[in-house]
């Protein structure tokens, strides 16, 4: 290679033709934010020969080749909790297709706006590393980037507190009534005596 050359160098399996092969057929690309992280599902769906193939986080989840009926459902699992997803494909006309994710039996947009009702998210750097916090509301289970952390609950004067480390981290989601019915509780999240803005997903 000679040098001041700009063209790129590629891995065997990066070379751009592996790369265009593979995602020739990808027709959809989601995000969806659960409790332990946010999971990127592709899916590939060949309208000639009626493949279909699931990726989760970069993962072949699922590949069926050859599909005489290309309109149908795909259904598989999205991160530690084994939650259900399901990709809808559906003619539109002639030959086009429209694909829809459900999450739980419920369309994307639905589960997210029932999920933003039912966790809170924080987001922070500690360490030098990122972090992502998420409480569930109905179970008061505490996820760090994945991982559901080891919990103390305490009842203090004003509502109560779930105690938690992260590294040498001290931290806590203080639980206190808004005083006002449709508010319900304020869930803030305490590291080392500092409150962390909450992220709305």
């Amino acid at each position: 290679m000679a040098s001041g050359d700009d063209s790129p160098i590629f891995e065997d399996d990066e070379s751009p033709l592996y790369s265009l092969e593979k995602m020739t057929d990808l027709v959809a690309v989601w995000e969806v934010a659960l409790s332990d992280g946010v999971h990127k599902i592709e899916f590939e769906h060949g309208t000639t020969s009626g493949k279909r193939v699931v990726y989760v986080d970069g993962k072949e989840e699922i590949r069926k080749e050859w599909m005489f009926k290309l309109v149908g459902k795909e259904t598989f699992c999205v991160g530690a909790a084994k939650t259900k997803a399901t990709i809808n494909i559906d003619a539109i006309s002639g030959f086009a297709y429209e694909y829809t994710l459900e999450i739980n039996g419920k369309s994307l947009k639905k589960y997210m706006e029932n999920r933003s009702k039912t966790t809170n998210t924080w987001v922070l750097r500690l360490d030098g590393e990122d972090l992502r916090v998420v409480l569930e509301k109905d179970t008061m289970d505490v996820w760090c980037n994945g991982k559901k952390m080891e919990t103390a609950g305490e009842f203090v004067d004003d509502g109560t507190e779930t105690h938690f480390s992260v590294g040498s981290h001290n931290c806590y989601i203080k639980a206190i009534s808004s005083g006002k019915r449709k508010e319900g509780i304020i869930h803030t999240l305490i590291v080392d005596n500092r409150e962390i803005p909450e992220m709305l997903e």
